[in-house]
């Protein structure tokens, strides 16, 4: 491990002259991708330099209790040498941790998809209530949001939304959202006072930039129409609806949420290049599933992951045995904890793995 670490520092310090050098600065794309390397080592370097110093300060600390015949000094000798022992174990574990392979996905943007799911009215209202949760959890971390197609209900839900998510790190804190959301509470068009069981299903894709998927031209059938629904003038009279298909997949992707066809079209593009991105990342997971399997799920969207249980005032993360009885705040965006133990999670069997 320590050798692996070194080199690593090694290459943060070359990468640090390159960055200072006129002829690298003066070459944007080279400079970019450098400083990219540069900030994704400086986690695992700044923890490593810790490490060293560490291993330093413990090595001076014995001299002291070999050499030393003051008591006093050989007290304060053994307490920070016990303190440092402390340090070093976490060290050890964070630096394993950081050294972990990373998912190439992680730093990306995300194309978040909601679709209502059993339940009817009911369902496409929860897809709202998880649209405004994630809205809420993006606005908290200053990350931006952008609606890139929604099929709204007259009653303020979400028959689907797709929307994309820009931030550092965006997919590695949101693509445990993947799966069957179900909820448990009194709709606002049940009479009795009944306690309904609806769902909504999420999708988390990473962005896809066009280096990432080639798309044939050919491969595409480009539809267009006119724009259903509330939307003022332009609805039903300029043909400004674009609809995709992928002929090869057969995936297809509709947007008329802009007046603009070009507009509408660049944005089904971009939730088609997702959509491959993502077909051929299951296809690559499907074969090694054994390999990559984890405790936190396989991401199918087909698995129940959260149940949100509106008269407890209660979440159950299902596949990790999480309850937590603040629903009120994780409604409003208060999702830092569920993650975190997701994440942690993850890592943690990802260490069992390599151990």
């Amino acid at each position: 491990m320590l050798e692996k670490l070194q080199a690593l520092e090694d290459k943060y310090e070359e990468l640090s002259r390159l960055l200072s050098d006129p002829q690298v600065i003066a070459d944007q794309a080279e400079f970019q991708k450098h400083a990219k390397a540069h900030a994704a080592l400086t986690d695992i370097v700044t923890a490593y330099r810790e490490y060293k110093e560490t291993l330093k300060r413990r090595d001076e600390a014995k001299e002291i209790l070999a050499e030393e015949s003051d008591k006093e000094l050989r007290e304060l000798a053994e307490l920070e040498l016990e303190e440092l022992d402390a340090k070093k174990e976490d060290l050890e574990q964070q630096l394993k941790v950081l050294l972990l392979p990373k998912d190439p996905n992680d730093e990306k943007n995300v194309i978040m998809e909601i679709r209502a799911g059993t339940g009817g009215e009911e369902a496409a209202l929860f897809a709202g209530d998880l649209f405004r949760m994630y809205s809420r959890y993006v606005e908290g971390r200053n990350w931006s949001i952008e609606v890139l197609s929604e099929n709204a209900t007259d009653i303020g839900g979400y028959k689907e939304i797709i929307f994309q998510v820009s931030g550092q790190g965006a997919y590695s804190q949101l693509k445990f959202e993947s799966g069957v959301h179900r909820v448990q509470r009194v709709p606002v068009t049940e009479t009795q006072g009944r306690v309904h069981t609806s769902a909504a299903t999420v999708a988390v894709l990473p962005e896809a930039e066009e280096v990432d998927v080639d798309i044939d031209p050919n491969d595409l059938r480009i539809d267009v129409f006119c724009s259903s629904g509330p939307g003022g003038q332009s609805v039903n009279t300029t043909q400004s609806a674009v609809r995709v298909t992928h002929i090869p997949t057969g995936i297809v992707v509709s947007c008329q949420d802009e007046k603009s066809q070009h507009k509408n079209k660049d944005k089904a593009l971009k939730i088609l290049r997702a959509r491959l991105l993502d077909k051929a990342v299951a296809e690559q997971q499907g074969e090694l599933a054994e390999a990559r399997k984890t405790m936190v799920g396989s991401g199918d969207r087909s698995e129940r992951i959260r149940t949100y249980n509106y008269p407890q005032n209660r979440v159950t993360d299902h596949r990790i045995g999480l309850t937590l009885h603040k629903l009120d705040a994780i409604m409003q965006g208060d999702l830092g904890e569920i993650i975190e133990a997701l994440v942690t999670t993850e890592q943690a069997e990802k260490l069992k793995n390599v151990e």
